[in-house]
């Protein structure tokens, strides 16, 4: 590699996993970096992606990593296939480095970057041994992040492959003669749906004119700006923090009021 991202004399490493915090799993992962590095700054991005979602990780990876200095680690471990024969890798764009299997989970940043190098790791003297069929976080994946955040030069992990798996999120679709047909990507932990469409695509749609969007028998019709501003318990759609529409509920979980959960659909049409 000729070009690479510098991590800096302060390393950050931030881990992204389905392992919640009512086992061990992460604990394990921050001893073993800490073990090898033991100056790392470990940031939790977040364990509460849902078992096996590889496209929420992917959504919650790719609105994420922009926000930490350059040259960050992220380490991210939703992997259904572990034990199998997809890859793992270490991946490197203009800005940061990703360690993750080879499963799509990287996709919004292949997205959004103009470099990417991936490399599938397979040089075991980086890793923990015994390496379990099960736990790739704790025995490969955690213990490269903390050799490269040492300054152990990317091309001594393994070899540069150029076929890495992507993932598409599921795409907005025309819906009759003025609509448009979408998709619950992700539900927080108050409850908002989280959807495809992106503000940069229709915002000003959105904002020109009334609108009903349709999910799970229910309607919705009211854009705020905050959750504020909506006092009552009626749900309403707002432009969430990741930059995606969310339908949402004033202190209250939109969710459970309109029984709509991930991967659902929706309509909205334009009046």
């Amino acid at each position: 590699m000729q070009w690479r991202p510098t991590i800096g004399s302060n390393p950050v490493i931030t881990l992204t996993t389905d392992f919640g915090v009512g086992d061990p799993y992460v604990g394990m992962m921050k001893a073993v970096i800490l073990s090898i590095a033991p100056d790392v700054r470990i940031v939790d991005l977040t364990h509460g992606i849902r078992s096996h979602d590889v496209t929420e990780a992917a959504l919650v990876i790719g609105s994420s990593y922009a926000y930490f200095p350059g040259g960050a680690i992220h380490v991210v471990v939703v992997d259904p296939g572990v034990g199998s024969r997809r890859r793992p890798l270490l991946v490197a764009t203009e800005h940061a480095y990703f360690v993750a299997p080879d499963n799509g989970v990287l996709s919004e940043i292949y997205a959004a970057s103009t470099r990417v190098a991936c490399l599938e790791l397979t040089a075991a003297r980086f890793f923990r041994h015994p390496v379990s069929n099960t736990f790739h976080g704790r025995d490969v994946f955690a213990p490269v992040a903390a050799w490269l955040s040492r300054g152990v030069e990317p091309e001594q992990f393994g070899s540069l492959v150029d076929d890495r798996v992507t993932l598409r999120l599921p795409e907005v679709r025309i819906s009759g003669r003025d609509g448009l047909a979408g998709t619950v990507l992700r539900v927080d932990k108050f409850g908002n749906l989280i959807t495809n469409l992106r503000a940069e695509n229709y915002r000003e749609r959105l904002q020109a004119g009334k609108f009903v969007l349709s999910i799970g028998g229910h309607q919705v019709d009211r854009l705020c700006r905050s959750y504020r501003e909506s006092e009552g318990p009626e749900p309403f759609v707002i432009w969430g923090s990741l930059g995606l529409l969310e339908i949402s509920c004033n202190q209250a979980s939109a969710s459970k009021r309109l029984e709509a959960g991930v991967h659902d659909g929706f309509e909205l049409r334009f009046e």
